[in-house]
């Protein structure tokens, strides 16, 4: 399937997340640990929030990640407190431009690692479940772009973990009614540019892996050599598919049906369950 990050916190260069830690996300798109793939190598993309901006930039591109000049380039020059990065592995719709994540709308970004089973069964009921306000902005022809512009209509602006829900209920629901039994299988990230909301789900109580960092006041006191630490806030946080390296007591795997959000002052982690539409 896929691979993705999601860093909040004290602006740093991309390069300092994309590349320098010793399982850095681009080491990733090549040796995955966890992954079902190994190799993630179907495009990629990068999404960054500005001070001075309300929406997010984002490039996106179809080859591999590790030897993209461009991405390279980037990550030498982007500093951000808020960033998205995902390197794909495809899981049957097409290598293009358009189905990289993340995904974007007006502030929101969304990127997602997993599937839904039988999508090309479904595909036609979800799409006529999006807003028809929001049909136009939908560009590629994956089932994470339509999870995505489903959750849009459901509420996202006002209530980003009942939206996902009522996403993760519709999909499961049309799925049984195609006689899929576990049709869903998600780890998303989705943030309006101020928060950021992590989703870990699946249908068979069985999803993808994903981790978040332990707090930098406790990551200090564990690792007080590590320079770093001493040039973040202790708001920084990052929620990746795999952990970056192999430092005791940094990572923390989200629990099974949870949900998390990273916000200023005190982050939540709290159950999570498909609500029915």
């Amino acid at each position: 399937m896929c691979r993705w990050l999601a860093y909040s916190g004290t602006p740093v260069l991309l390069d300092d997340v994309l590349y320098r830690p010793q399982h850095s996300l681009i080491d990733q798109s090549l040796h995955a640990r966890m992954g079902v793939e190994t190799t993630n190598g179907d495009g990629f993309g990068v999404g960054w929030y500005a001070w001075h901006l309300r929406t997010p930039a984002v490039i996106r591109d179809t080859g591999p990640a590790w030897s993209n000049r461009n991405l390279r380039e980037i990550a030498d020059h982007v500093r951000s407190p808020l960033f998205f990065a995902h390197v794909r592995a495809s899981t049957g719709t097409a290598v293009q431009q358009t189905n990289c994540h993340p995904f974007r709308h007006e502030r929101w970004m969304w990127m997602h690692n997993g599937a839904i089973t039988g999508f090309s069964a479904m595909r036609r009921d979800l799409m006529l479940a999006v807003d028809p306000e929001l049909f136009p902005s939908l560009e590629g022809t994956t089932d994470s772009e339509v999870m995505f512009h489903v959750a849009l209509t459901f509420g996202l602006d006002s209530d980003p973990p009942g939206a996902v829900a009522r996403m993760v209920g519709l999909v499961e629901r049309l799925g049984h009614e195609h006689g899929v039994p576990e049709p869903l299988q998600m780890t998303v990230a989705v943030t309006d540019g101020e928060r950021m909301w992590f989703f870990r789900y699946s249908s068979g109580g069985d999803s993808r892996s994903l981790y978040f960092s332990s707090r930098v006041e406790d990551v200090r006191a564990l690792h007080p050599d590590l320079a770093f630490l001493k040039h973040i806030s202790d708001e920084t946080r990052l929620v990746v598919s795999e952990p970056l390296g192999d430092l005791p007591g940094v990572w923390n795997a989200v629990p099974e049906s949870s949900y998390g959000v990273v916000q200023p002052g005190r982050d939540l982690l709290r159950h999570f369950e498909p609500e029915p539409v």
